[in-house]
C-alpha cells in the first residue's frame, strides 16, 4: 500500500503498473497493488510512503476496527518498535490550506490504537506486540513500523515497513518540525524537509543563496540553522528577514547579477514560480561560473500540473550533462504540484 499526495495517483499507478503490479483498491492519495512474484515495495518521485498490507477493515466505532487490526497482527512473532497512524491526503497540497500529516482525528485514532494493542502480545510469546512508548515517534534506522492509514475515518489500511531511509522513519512520510519561531510562510517547511532529506552536510557560518526568497519562509529556516543567508528576489523580504544580521537582499533575478556576488557559497536553493526549463538555464549559468564553488543544489521544478511530470527524465538529463556527482528528486511531502532535486555538484 502506497501514499502519495492528493493528484500523484495517477502517476504512481502508471509507474508500478510497467513494473508488473496490478492494481487493487485506490483513492486519491492512496493506491494498493498486488505482484504475481516476491517484489520489494515500489519506489519512486510520487510515491511518498509505502508498506506491506496486513490487511483492511471498515467499521462505525474504533473499538470494531481496532479488533479487526488485533485480527491481523495476531500471527505476527516479531514485536514493532513503532506505531504509525496518519490520514491519507484528503485533498490537493495548499488547498484551503490544507497540509499533510497527523491532524487531531488521526492524532486521536492513534492513541486508542496505542492503549488499545497494550494486551496484545507476539505469537511466540509473552513479548508485548509493540515496543514504543506512545505512537508517532520518529523511528530509529532499522525498526520495524506498524502502519495503519485512515482512507477514510471508517475505514483502516493496515500494513508495515521498515524505516531504511529518512523520510520512511517520519510518521506517515512528513517531516515533524518544531520551528523555534513561527515561520513566515511555509517555504520554511518545504526548505526543512529538503535539506533532511537531502542529506546535505549543511553546518552553522555556511553561506547559502536563495533564489526566489520572497517573502523569506526557507531563508527563516537557513537563519534558524546558523547559515549565513543572500535571499535573490524582485518582490520585497519579510522584516523579520531582511533586518536579520545575517541576511543579504538582492532585489534582483538572479540571471541579471554578476556571479561574484554568489562567491563563497556553498549551498543553492531555488525556489521561483517560472517553468523548469527557465530555472534549469538559471542554474546551470550560476553552477558554470568561475566564480561560483557550490557544494549542493536543492531546486524545486513546478509541474504545473501532474501531465508535465512526462519532462522529468528531459529535466534530469539536462542536470546530469553539468557532470554532477549525484542527483535524487522526490515531490516532497510538502511540495504542491512540484518535485525537488537534490544534486551534489
Amino acid at each position: 500500500m502506497m501514499c502519495c499526495a492528493h493528484g500523484a495517483e495517477g502517476l504512481v499507478k502508471e509507474q508500478i503498473a510497467r513494473e508488473g503490479w496490478r492494481l487493487a483498491f485506490s483513492r486519491p492519495g492512496f493506491v494498493t497493488a498486488k505482484h504475481d512474484q516476491p517484489r520489494q515495495s515500489p519506489t519512486g518521485v510520487f510515491i511518498r510512503t509505502t508498506a506491506k498490507s496486513l490487511g483492511s477493515a471498515k467499521g462505525d466505532h474504533s473499538s470494531q476496527l481496532i479488533e479487526k487490526l488485533k485480527a491481523a497482527i495476531a500471527d505476527e512473532t516479531v514485536a514493532f518498535d513503532q506505531l504509525h497512524v496518519w490520514p491519507r491526503d484528503r485533498t490537493a497540497i495548499g488547498k484551503f490550506d490544507f497540509e499533510p500529516g497527523i491532524d487531531e482525528v488521526s492524532a486521536a485514532v492513534a492513541d486508542e490504537i496505542f492503549h488499545g494493542l497494550n494486551d496484545l502480545h507476539v505469537a511466540t510469546g509473552v513479548t508485548p506486540i509493540l515496543k514504543c512508548t506512545e505512537p508517532n515517534q520518529i523511528a530509529e534506522s532499522g525498526e520495524r513500523v506498524l502502519d495503519v492509514v485512515l482512507v477514510d475515518p471508517s475505514q483502516w489500511f493496515f500494513g508495515m515497513h521498515d524505516a531504511n531511509t529518512l523520510p520512511t522513519r517520519w510518521p506517515g512520510g512528513v517531516q515533524p518540525v518544531q520551528p523555534a519561531y513561527e515561520p513566515i510562510s511555509r517555504a520554511y517547511f518545504k526548505a526543512a524537509e529538503s535539506i533532511a532529506w537531502s542529506g546535505f552536510d549543511m553546518r552553522p557560518g555556511d553561506l547559502a543563496v536563495e533564489v526566489g526568497s520572497a517573502p523569506g519562509g526557507a531563508c527563516g529556516r537557513l537563519l534558524e540553522m546558523g547559515m549565513d543567508v543572500i535571499g535573490v528576489d524582485p518582490a520585497e523580504m519579510d522584516p523579520r528577514i531582511n533586518n536579520h544580521p545575517r541576511f543579504i537582499h538582492y532585489p534582483a533575478r538572479a540571471g541579471d547579477l554578476p556571479r561574484r556576488v554568489f562567491r563563497g557559497a556553498k549551498w543553492l536553493l531555488v525556489d521561483s514560480t517560472v517553468k523548469p526549463d527557465a530555472t534549469l538555464s538559471t542554474v546551470r549559468n550560476m553552477v558554470d561560473s568561475r566564480e561560483t564553488d557550490f557544494r549542493g543544489l536543492l531546486i524545486t521544478m513546478k509541474l504545473g500540473q501532474y501531465d508535465n511530470a512526462e519532462n522529468l527524465n528531459r529535466w534530469c538529463d539536462f542536470i546530469r550533462s553539468w557532470g554532477v556527482k549525484r542527483l535524487e528528486v522526490r515531490q516532497l511531502a510538502r511540495n504542491r504540484c512540484e518535485v525537488c532535486a537534490a544534486v551534489t555538484v
